[in-house]
């Protein structure tokens, strides 16, 4: 009887010994970083097409919804902390003309992940341009053709697609003297 405690622990122990290391084994080492290309193929074509339709556009690529969106409530903001707009196409004086959403027609399941994003960004009267995979260069210049007039002008009044800023811009540009 006296043996068979004995062998128990003894293989109690091994055991023990093993899972350890297994669970040592498993503890999280940080890969080799490598360099990897800022945008995949399709991005490549539609940014230079949009630059080129575009050229006193500034156009910038990845931009969080962070950056576009503000709100006073952090459990709303945390409904939008982690997307990223493909494209945001901003005017000489840098505001927003438009946001370009690139869709892959190969991914089904993220078309309503997609959809609930750019809902997002119309609910706070951007516009949002969706193209399902890379537009064509005469799409594009449908799209944006008033954009371009807009661009060229020398007017500094603001696209009709901000709505309920007008009167904000109009509040800002007042002069407040202090005395």
């Amino acid at each position: 009887m006296d043996m068979m405690v004995f062998a128990s622990l003894v293989i109690l122990a091994i055991v023990i010994v093993f899972a350890y290391n297994g669970l040592k084994n498993k503890q999280k080492n940080d890969s080799i970083l490598r360099q990897r290309a800022v945008l995949n193929s399709s991005e490549q074509i539609t940014f230079t097409r949009l630059k080129e339709l575009l050229p006193e556009a500034n156009v910038l690529a990845h931009v969080s919804f962070d950056a576009l969106l503000t709100t006073k409530y952090s459990h709303t903001r945390r409904k939008y902390q982690k997307m990223f707009a493909n494209f945001v196409i901003l005017d000489k004086d840098y505001r927003v003309i438009a946001v370009v959403a690139l869709d892959d027609p190969n991914l089904v399941k993220r078309s309503s992940a997609a959809t609930y994003q750019y809902a997002l960004l119309e609910m706070a009267t951007y516009r949002v341009v969706r193209y399902i995979g890379v537009p064509e260069y005469q799409q594009l210049r449908d799209d944006f053709l008033m954009e371009s007039s807009q661009l060229q002008s020398t007017d500094a009044e603001y696209p009709p697609i901000f709505g309920k800023l007008d009167l904000y811009h109009d509040g800002v540009a007042k002069t407040r003297v202090f005395g």
